[in-house]
């Protein structure tokens, strides 16, 4: 099922081919009838084939992508919390003013699952792709799938990250390394000399964004320290920030200040804190990255904007761009985004009496 699947992606077999006869495919793989036919059966399930009675199983027309359907298939990490429904929100408002739908899915930052979003996109009749890969500072082993939507002339766009081996694809970033260099200097500019940096290591916001928080140290004439850097993945972003904040607090290390990878990580950060005895920011100074809603209570978060439902629409606007073949020079659409500090309440200036 899986060689069959792969040859039909691959464009080996080619839509309204024939595919081999049951009795073929027994002999081919050495299996009995009743497995050919279980393995045809999801096959016609999934949309890859088609069988007509009397005649044999043939490769979908599906498969030849007529690219008429007015459809955009918009994939992000995670769809329902944080900063995704204004992302998304944003993406829609333009798409549907331009007579589009939009074919939703999620991923849960799982390079398996993005792999098989992509083969089911694959199968379905789209104009278009916003995408936001998963893990995106790991290689990316499915590079495949994206070679094939270039075949089948099908744009996309990747958005919040991009693949290192996929940097010409069309993209639009936020400038994280700018974002973090922001909120390590404002610390710095406050008076703290002990600061934390805790980073996300499997996409590439997360190497970005240390990056900024390396570059302000070293202006500041400050040795960077790799014990005063605390890295997670995806699998752990929910336990590691807090166990290992819980574990330095323990160990008496010496924190003024804390440069946490987005807003959900600092207020994790700061409850970990306050569950401690220790207050924010009369103790230790704490940010945020993304001005997302939750960044807004208990006095507010120092962090960086991210301009989500603006990222939407400009994803959106430079996929019709493809989609109509707008050269990359007369593009109106810029691909990197500038980041602004915004000062709150998680960080006190230092300097002042």
């Amino acid at each position: 099922m899986e060689e069959l699947k792969q040859a039909i992606l691959s464009g080996q077999i080619k839509p309204g081919e024939k595919l081999p006869s049951e009795n073929e495919l027994s002999a081919r793989y050495q299996i009995s009838r009743h497995t050919v036919r279980k393995a045809l059966s999801i096959l016609i399930n999934e949309g890859y084939i088609e069988a007509e009675h009397g005649r044999g199983t043939f490769c979908s027309q599906r498969m030849g992508h007529l690219k008429n359907s007015r459809n955009v298939a918009v994939v992000t990490t995670y769809i329902s919390d944080y900063i995704f429904p204004r992302l998304i929100q944003g993406m829609d408002k333009v798409l549907t003013e331009n007579g589009y739908s939009i074919i939703l899915k999620n991923t849960a930052n799982s390079r398996t699952k993005e792999e098989k979003v992509l083969e089911d996109i694959l199968t379905k009749d789209i104009e278009g792709l916003i995408i936001e890969p998963s893990k995106s500072q790991i290689f990316c082993r499915h590079t495949n799938l994206y070679g094939m939507l270039d075949e089948y002339e099908i744009p996309y766009v990747f958005i919040q990250g991009v693949y290192s081996q996929m940097l010409d694809k069309p993209h639009i970033l936020m400038d994280d390394c700018k974002g973090g260099y922001m909120v390590t200097k404002h610390l710095l500019d406050y008076g703290h000399k002990k600061i934390l940096g805790i980073f996300k290591a499997d996409d590439s916001q997360g190497r970005e964004r240390h990056k900024g928080y390396v570059k302000a140290l070293q202006e500041a004439g400050i040795a960077y320290d790799p014990d005063m850097v605390v890295w997670f993945h995806t699998e752990d972003r929910k336990t590691k920030p807090g166990m290992i904040m819980e574990l330095l607090l323990k160990q008496k290390k010496e924190i003024d200040g804390i440069v946490c990878y987005n807003d959900q990580i600092a207020l994790e950060v700061i409850y970990c804190l306050q569950k401690n005895g220790v207050q924010v920011p009369t103790d230790i100074s704490v940010t945020g990255y993304d001005n997302s809603v939750i960044g807004e209570g208990m006095g507010g978060l120092t962090t960086i904007t991210h301009p989500q439902e603006k990222l939407g629409e400009m994803a959106a606007e430079l996929l019709l761009e493809k989609i109509r073949k707008i050269p990359e020079e007369k593009s109106k659409i810029p691909r990197l985004i500038e980041p602004e500090l915004i000062v709150r309440g998680s960080t006190r200036n230092r300097n002042q009496k």
